[in-house]
């Protein structure tokens, strides 16, 4: 473990009402000295940002391809169909898409061409001309999107062309996308999901008068490494309920062609996601007039996050005197689980040296929890994707806590072992590709939190708010004490 230096500031813990939390159950009111690094370059903006010689492409992709992206868009929505222009293989991408909304397989409406090494060489329209009218019998879809894939590109198939031409004779809106591999990953296909609902979002023919109603759309929430991601959107739309905020329509989980459809009722949009959304949600806002609200601040990940999430949400709506109480318990929750039942064991985390390796979506938040709430020095941050609407957030956070961690995006699994052998930290928080790395490279302390994970998931657990914190440390502390017993004992 890492041992306490000197440092250039005392920092004060437990003596706060929204301070570290954790840091009170523990200890009390006492005063730690935080390891020397983490402050001593504080004026910084943001810590150097790691690079990789001759990685341009990736050597060992962590992410999937944009057609699993679209297919996770896809997906979330009731009454649509998707078609791909494909050999058969790529129908399994579609599939992780369907799998990650926990869809039933007689509820998928997917066709697949299953193009073969002739049709690469000869081409393929009339069979995809086919499909797409069998397709149209069978699933009796509003809208079907015809997808096409890194063999259409090879062919130059105009899928868009060939859709045109097809329309007039198909019950289904057909929306043409091209996935072909080198368009990019699956927050790309996510992305380019998202885009080509817009045109079916109505627009409002009135405007509103006197004060806007409550109304909100949820963008992106399957974009997030929780294993059991719709727990947190669960917990998002309790919370909005809680304070008398509709949610009118979520891009996309279990959500109606009419929802979809119906989304410029809305007053406000939010992304709960740092990795994805953006883009979308900006372009609602030019063409719906739909604001991005709480685009600016982590996602509530942690006591910290989550109050300071809260309150924002809260002040746009202006009812501040209805988040206070949810607050108020919500922190207590967390203390009273705490004091029960971790007493003597957060202090063992104190100034551990960490690599996180995430997403953005809960990377951003995870930094503050761990330093501030647990008191672990954040060394290294490896994000999965480019993050390139949301890293201004995370460079805020790395500043106002007076980190230098070093920071790694669209890190793939070479760049991951790679820090990870570079870099002295005692343990890794990451997924069960993580624990592997951390086991071949000797460190001993790795915790399995994120996707994909070698836990067993058969309840549905938030990493959102005051209870996904404790179900978090939870992981935690179970995955450490595990590194600890005796592998040489043989209870026979």
């Amino acid at each position: 473990m890492a041992e306490v230096a000197t440092g250039k500031a005392e920092a004060v813990t437990g003596c706060t009402k929204h301070g570290i939390v954790l840091a009170e159950v523990a200890t009390g009111c006492v005063k730690r000295i935080y390891h020397s690094q983490a402050l001593e370059k504080q004026e910084e903006k943001m810590s150097a940002e790691t690079t990789f010689d001759n990685c341009n492409h990736s050597k060992d992709p962590v992410v999937g391809c944009a057609l699993e992206g679209i297919a996770t868009t896809v997906a979330g929505i009731k009454d649509v169909s998707i078609v791909i222009q494909s050999p058969q293989g790529c129908a399994s991408t579609v599939a992780a898409g369907y799998d990650a909304h926990e869809v039933d397989f007689t509820k998928r409406k997917v066709a697949c061409t299953r193009l073969f090494e002739s049709d690469i060489v000869m081409g393929a329209s009339e069979k995809l001309k086919g499909m797409i009218k069998d397709a149209d019998k069978s699933f009796d879809a509003k809208v079907m999107f015809v997808v096409g894939t890194c063999a259409a590109d090879i062919i130059g198939e105009d899928i868009a062309g060939l859709c045109n031409q097809l329309q007039p004779d198909i019950k289904a809106k057909l929306v043409p996308l091209m996935a072909g591999g080198f368009r990019g990953n699956a927050y790309d296909g996510l992305e380019m999901g998202l885009e080509a609902l817009l045109p079916f979002i109505k627009k409002r023919q009135t405007k509103r008068r006197g004060r806007k109603p409550r109304i909100v759309n949820i963008i992106a929430p399957q974009a997030n490494l929780n294993p059991t991601w719709w727990a947190d959107l669960e917990w998002v739309k309790q919370t909005l309920k809680s304070l008398r905020i509709k949610v009118q329509t979520v891009f996309s989980h279990n959500t109606s062609f009419e929802e979809l459809e119906l989304a410029g009722e809305a007053t406000a949009n939010i992304v709960l996601s740092h990795d994805v959304g953006y883009k979308f949600a900006r372009k609602m806002q030019q063409t719906h007039d739909i604001p991005l609200i709480l685009d600016d601040i982590p996602l509530p990940i942690g006591v910290n996050n989550t109050t300071r999430w809260l309150k924002a949400l809260a002040a746009h709506f202006k009812i501040d005197e209805k988040v206070e109480p949810i607050i108020k318990q919500g922190e207590e929750m967390v203390v009273d689980t705490l004091r029960k039942r971790a007493l003597m064991i957060i202090p063992r985390y104190r100034n551990c040296r960490i690599a996180v390796s995430a997403d953005g979506t809960l990377g951003i938040g995870l930094v503050r929890m761990l330093f501030e709430e647990l008191e672990m020095i954040p060394e290294v941050l490896l994000f999965r994707s480019a993050m390139p609407d949301s890293r201004s957030i995370l460079e805020r956070e790395l500043h106002s806590l007076g980190l230098t961690s070093r920071v790694i995006f669209s890190a793939d699994g070479y760049q991951v072992k790679q820090t990870l052998e570079e870099f002295d930290v005692d343990a890794v928080i990451g997924s069960a590709w993580e624990k592997y790395m951390a086991e071949e490279l000797g460190i001993k302390i790795a915790f399995d939190v994120f996707s994909p994970t070698n836990r067993e998931t058969y309840v549905d657990k938030p990493y959102f708010g005051y209870e996904g914190m404790i179900n978090i440390m939870e992981v935690i502390a179970n995955d450490w004490d595990r590194a600890f017993r005796s592998k040489e004992i043989h209870w026979t």
